[in-house]
């Protein structure tokens, strides 16, 4: 790594620290800030979601009837369907893995090879005194190679959380784009939680609500910010040290 390059690392560190500094100094005294209520499509890096799509379906209506095809309610279908509507999403997760992996790896090689006499020529004569074993034993191999290595996992995560999200677009084969975020202060800590992803109208219950793992594409972020979050975390030097040392 040059050196321009770890200025550059330092500079943008101390910028970053200062810029923490700044927000922690301002909110001394205070609860975190919750953010504002604005419009996802118009957010900072909004891209809007474009993956492969069928040909497009003429709907069959029918004539003299009443009832209207995929409707769950007599008079109006209560779920959601068109951008801007509200629908609740329910996050149960526990997932649980276990991995052991053991391996042992031995092996010994030894060769041992004599030359009596090379071209005729008597190597006892030729070759000096100090080669041990004389020509018996002039080439002698070996060789011991040993491996073991163990590896365990041991993980286990339990989440279980509801959450109101946004239709934020209508893709051309009828499916659903959704956001949702939720902010919930408790004294100066904040906790966030965030989700995207799409969604087949017909999924939706009755109760205009979906589980999580009917959603495609799903990004589910759960975390927070505070004081407690920020003792937490260990500090812009330590994290910039940790990538930076080769050891």
């Amino acid at each position: 790594m040059t050196v321009s390059r770890l200025a550059l690392i330092a500079a943008s560190a101390a910028l970053l620290t200062a810029c923490n500094a700044t927000t922690r100094m301002s909110e001394v005294g205070s609860p975190p800030a919750l953010s504002q209520i604005e419009n996802p499509n118009r957010a900072s890096g909004y891209v809007p979601v474009s993956l492969p799509m069928p040909a497009p379906q003429t709907g069959v209506r029918e004539a003299n009837s009443l009832w209207r095809s995929g409707a769950r309610a007599f008079f109006k279908d209560q779920r959601a369907s068109r951008v801007g509507d509200i629908l609740t999403v329910s996050i149960n997760i526990n997932d649980q893995a276990q991995i052991n992996n053991q391996t042992t790896r031995t092996r010994a090689n030894s060769e041992n090879a004599g030359m009596p006499e090379l071209f005729g020529y008597d190597l006892n004569k030729i070759l000096p005194d100090a080669v041990a074993g004389g020509r018996a034993s002039l080439i002698d191999l070996s060789s011991d190679t040993s491996n073991k290595g163990t590896g365990q996992i041991n993980r286990k995560e339990t989440i279980t959380l509801q959450v109101a999200a946004l239709i934020t677009d209508v893709l051309p084969n009828g499916n659903l784009v959704l956001q949702g975020r939720q902010e919930v202060r408790v004294n100066f800590e904040v906790r966030e939680l965030q989700l995207t992803g799409v969604i087949r109208p017909e999924d939706i219950n009755s109760a205009n609500s979906i589980s999580y793992e009917k959603i495609a594409e799903a990004r589910i972020s759960y975390g927070g910010r505070g004081q407690i979050s920020d003792v937490q975390q260990p500090r812009y030097g330590q994290q910039i040290f940790d990538i930076i040392m080769p050891f």
